[in-house]
């Protein structure tokens, strides 16, 4: 967990929404007394992140199973390009036969992958599946291998063994469908083989309204006829926003729960743990068809076990006195803590991490007109329903036109900055930008370049700045602030955020510099401190410091 450990207990407990954090579309399994969880990284990298967990409520980051996809120009932010809102989406996790199995497709190159390690850890080996499965689920039954997948007509399609592509002459059915959904047809696709019946779990949305429902189809033979309908039509009192999409699991002790996620506006897509029970071979989440404010947790043998947060401050330093598989798993961003990663494939020769002192130096390779075509932007998620984000940022060696700062990464994106000026002297600015709903372009009348709000001059080459987000009640709102020396200052205003197709995901810190005269400055980054609650926005909670966890 993030803000603090909250142990498994056969009590009653509230532990929803379970991260605080956008990890979207999540499958998951168990492997003896260890539940692995894989959620969409979009075009972040390195991507496919997988959670460790041993009672379903406490998560820690496990691996990344790629650094890079295919190393596409829109991947590495070749000129203008990029794959915001594309990227690796919905994976099918699954252990079959002492193999690891990572299947997804990728809506920017259009193919599905898969990955295999006989470990979590890895290696990763990857391979192509002939095909498009969109939000594709891997079924392994009695010696063959399915896929169901599809948005609002599902297919299932028997793959060649090797999982290389589609079998010929194997199964190709519609399953179920939902064509004419106004909304949100099924898509989704979890797919499962349970006591010898098969079920097919999957989202949409209701037709009179926006409201994500899970929905359940049941047969008795692969290729007989799907029952069902709406099993879970629940917001959990909020806003309307439905809990739906995920997987299903059982405990060693023969319990069963579901981990679905919700809208939390511009914080993103969070797991949701749902009690599942079974009645006629049929699931019941929750009670009714409602999440309970409070349930039975699962029972956990490893009550106690310190899990490393999944959001942390950073001293860029490195941690002495590591094995291997630990520098692997808690340096897995590139050699940087696990809880960063970068907007997308990264240029490393731009990037010198300089363990020993503490300080990240980023350098500019290109040109660009706003926050938005940067390289090299490292990133964390947002806590909900609060959160800040604070760095010193070294710029002695930005060129003219640089910005160098700490932003709320979206498409209307808000940032704090340092930039050197014409005439050689600094300034802090704050800017922000705009975007339509299904692209990043910019509304009309803006020049592409951001509004800049208002700028302060300095007198100092290292600046410390400050960026917090609230995102309780709906507020979706950032706060940008400059330390004077003396004591914290707020500028420009105050940035709504927003939950876009643009970006499609929840909204971040982001460590930047870029160029717009001339590549080749730099900046370094030092001291980044993430806080979960401050008191500007929360008055009477306690200003909680998300330090690195010690070994």
């Amino acid at each position: 967990m993030c803000m603090e450990t909250r142990q498994g207990s056969p009590g009653l407990s509230d532990v929803n929404p379970l991260t605080g954090l956008d990890y979207p579309d999540p499958d998951i399994i168990r492997v003896g007394d260890t539940y692995y969880m894989v959620s969409t990284s979009m075009h972040f990298m390195p991507g496919c992140e997988i959670l460790r967990s041993h009672d379903l409520v406490n998560w820690e980051h496990a691996v990344y199973v790629y650094d890079t996809l295919d190393g596409t120009p829109g991947q590495k932010m070749d000129g203008e390009q990029h794959i915001y809102g594309k990227g690796m989406w919905a994976a099918s996790l699954r252990f079959h036969g002492d193999l690891f199995y990572v299947c997804f497709a990728a809506n920017d190159t259009g193919k599905t992958y898969l990955y295999t390690a006989d470990a979590v850890a890895g290696p990763w080996k990857k391979q192509n599946v002939e095909g498009f499965y969109h939000d594709g689920s891997l079924l392994f039954d009695e010696g063959k291998v399915y896929i169901a997948y599809g948005n609002s007509d599902i297919y299932i399609t028997q793959l060649k063994p090797d999982l290389s592509g589609p079998l010929p002459g194997g199964l190709h059915r519609l399953a179920v469908s939902d064509a004419g959904n106004p909304r949100l047809g099924y898509e989704g696709a979890h797919f499962y083989k349970i006591e010898g019946r098969y079920y097919l779990f999957l989202i949409h949305s209701l037709r009179d309204r926006w409201m994500r429902t899970q929905a359940c189809f049941v047969s008795d033979s692969i290729d007989g006829e799907f029952t069902g309908g709406d099993v879970l039509e629940d917001d959990r009192g909020y806003c309307g926003q439905g809990v739906a999409q995920g997987g299903i699991v059982d405990t060693p002790d023969h319990k069963w729960y579901a981990v679905l996620f919700q809208d939390y506006g511009a914080a993103g897509r969070i797991p949701v743990l749902v009690p599942v029970s079974w009645k006629d071979g049929y699931p019941v989440f929750g009670a009714d068809g409602k999440i309970p404010g409070q349930f039975r947790l699962p029972r956990s043998e490893k009550a106690g076990y310190g899990y490393r947060p999944l959001v942390q401050s950073d001293d860029f330093k490195k941690e002495p006195g590591l094995s291997a598989e630990q520098e692997a798993e808690r340096f897995g961003c590139y050699g940087l803590r696990s809880v960063w990663q970068f907007n997308h494939e990264p240029d490393l020769r731009l990037v010198r991490h300089d363990g020993n002192h503490g300080i990240l130096w980023v350098e500019t390779g290109k040109l660009c007109k706003n926050l938005l075509q940067t390289k090299n932007v490292l990133t964390q998620r947002m806590l909900y329903p609060a959160c800040a984000g604070e760095i010193t940022v070294d710029v002695c060696a930005l060129k003219e036109g640089d910005y160098a700062g700490i932003c709320a990464l979206q498409g209307c994106y808000g940032m704090v900055a340092v930039t050197k000026r014409a005439d050689g002297h600094y300034e802090v600015v704050m800017k922000s930008g705009t975007s339509g709903k299904d692209s990043i372009s910019v509304m009309p009348g803006d020049t592409g370049e951001g509004t800049e709000w208002e700028s302060v001059p300095v007198d100092r080459t290292e600046v410390r700045l400050k960026v917090e987000v609230d995102f309780g009640r709906r507020k979706d709102e950032a706060g940008f602030f400059y330390h004077t020396g003396s004591g914290w200052r707020k500028i420009g205003i105050t940035q709504k955020l927003y939950f876009k197709l643009d970006h499609f995901t929840g909204c971040r810190f982001g460590l930047f510099v870029y160029a717009t005269k001339e590549a080749g400055g730099k900046a370094g980054f030092c001291d980044f401190r993430y806080r979960t609650a401050f008191g500007t926005l929360y008055a009477g909670i306690k200003e909680q410091d998300m330090d690195i966890v010690p070994q």
